[in-house]
């Protein structure tokens, strides 16, 4: 790794961060109980242009600590070209759902979970804080957004 390379600017990094919230599929959702057992899992998600959007079961321990808690923290990436996305989780059934996101959702990946088991619930995403960094180099500087407004760098 080459630790004197220079850094991206905050306003690259934005347009990286957002290039892969448009292209990658999986991301890992981390949350945890109100008994603080931590839970990892990857997951489909959709972005709409403010939001990441997923589906899980209401009765596994994802779609129970989404729900509770409200809250989330989400990673894409390997080690050397990491963002970490924490926000706040809005909880919605198949039936509250708002019908063009779950449109969207169902298109992407070409499944519904509005059709699939009942306990299927949708969880959107709301981005509060992003840190993006590529490698050691980049650590200053890696908030790209804070109390959800991007920062200038």
């Amino acid at each position: 790794m080459n630790i004197a390379k220079e850094p991206r600017s905050a306003e690259q990094r934005r347009r990286d961060v957002l290039e892969r919230l448009r292209t990658e599929e999986d991301v890992w959702v981390a949350s945890a109980g109100a008994d603080g057992l931590p839970c990892l899992v990857p997951l489909w998600f959709l972005w709409d242009g403010a939001a990441m959007w997923m589906s899980t079961r209401l009765t596994n321990p994802t779609g129970r600590n989404l729900r509770e808690t409200g809250r989330a923290r989400l990673a894409l990436g390997h080690t050397r070209d990491v963002v970490l996305i924490d926000g706040r989780v809005e909880t919605f059934t198949a039936e509250e759902v708002p019908s063009d996101a779950a449109d969207a959702f169902a298109r992407r990946w070409g499944w519904d979970p509005r059709k699939d088991h009942a306990s299927y619930a949708y969880f959107k995403v709301l981005p509060q804080a992003i840190q993006a960094w590529h490698g050691e180099h980049e650590i200053k500087g890696r908030h790209v957004m804070c109390d959800g407004e991007w920062t200038d760098g």
